[in-house]
C-alpha cells in the first residue's frame, strides 16, 4: 500500500510540473525603430529635385546650389544630403558650370 502510495505522489509531482512548463501565449512582435546595435534608425533621406520633379539641375538657381556646397567650396556627397545618385551627378556638372561662369566660387570665401 505505501508503494501505490509513492506512485500516486510522483504522478501528482509530474502532473504539477507539466502545467507549470506550459508555454506563455506568444506575444504579437511590434517592430521597434532601433537596430541591432541599439542605436535608432536614421530617417530615410529623400531626393529634393525627385520630390519637386525637376527635369533637370539650373547651374543659375544659385540659392538651391549652395545648399549642396560647403564654407569651403566642396560639392557635399549623396549620404549628407539625401540626392539621388542621377540628380548628383547633374548637382555636381552645376556646381562646376556655375564655377566656370563665376556664380560660385572655387574656393571658400
Amino acid at each position: 500500500m505505501s508503494e501505490e502510495l509513492k506512485d500516486v505522489q510522483v504522478a501528482e509531482v509530474e502532473v504539477e510540473e507539466t502545467e507549470t512548463k506550459r508555454p506563455e501565449a506568444k506575444k504579437e512582435y511590434v517592430k521597434k525603430p532601433y537596430n541591432r546595435s541599439g542605436m535608432r534608425a536614421p530617417k530615410r533621406k529623400v531626393c529634393n529635385f525627385c520630390v519637386d520633379k525637376a527635369k533637370a539641375v539650373d547651374y543659375k538657381d544659385i540659392a538651391k546650389l549652395r545648399k549642396y556646397v560647403t564654407e569651403k567650396g566642396k560639392i557635399l556627397p549623396r549620404r549628407q544630403t539625401g540626392v539621388c545618385a542621377v540628380h548628383q551627378r547633374e548637382l555636381a556638372s552645376a556646381i562646376k558650370r556655375a564655377r566656370i561662369a563665376a556664380l560660385l566660387p572655387f574656393a571658400g570665401e
